[in-house]
């Protein structure tokens, strides 16, 4: 695998946890990127090991334990809101209001990493339209399109 950098030709760079932090709502047990891979203005690949402490192994097949599909969603549009958070989005927090031609096509174990490649196909006013692959070891695990708004957050 290559170097683990980001770039979007305007200097962006490497981004640490604390700046994904930064750049989206989602805190541990529910944050699922471990780093930025590459990073373009409307693409960005981003990792995540998954570890065998996590908390959805616990109960889901205990003697086989497998990464939930909805997970491996959920990355994804975390990936999604990462790439979304340098663009003039406006105010609110993203959240999912679609998904859609959802592929499961490899599971994915304890131990494994994944990339989530994550491209922004279409901006529609306060919508944004995505696609993403969850890859393992140069295959896709996961394919799926999905679509973010933003929400209004409560003072």
């Amino acid at each position: 695998m290559k170097e683990l950098t980001a770039t979007n030709g305007r200097g962006i760079g490497t981004m640490s946890r604390e700046q994904i932090l930064a750049a989206i709502p989602h805190r541990p047990p529910m944050l699922l990127l471990d780093a930025i891979v590459e990073w373009e203005h409307e693409r960005i690949v981003c990792q995540k090991t998954f570890q065998a402490e996590e908390w959805f192994f616990q109960g889901h097949y205990p003697d086989f334990p497998l990464v939930p599909g909805v997970i491996l969603c959920e990355a994804a549009m975390q990936a999604g809101a990462v790439l979304l958070s340098k663009h003039e989005t406006g105010e609110g927090v993203p959240v999912a209001g679609r998904l859609n031609d959802v592929k499961f096509k490899r599971m994915i174990r304890p131990g494994d990493t994944v990339l989530l490649e994550v491209t922004l196909d279409e901006r529609m006013a306060d919508a944004f339209f995505l696609s993403a692959k969850v890859m393992h070891e140069g295959k896709p695990a996961v394919t799926l399109t999905f679509a973010v708004t933003l929400a209004k957050q409560a003072v």
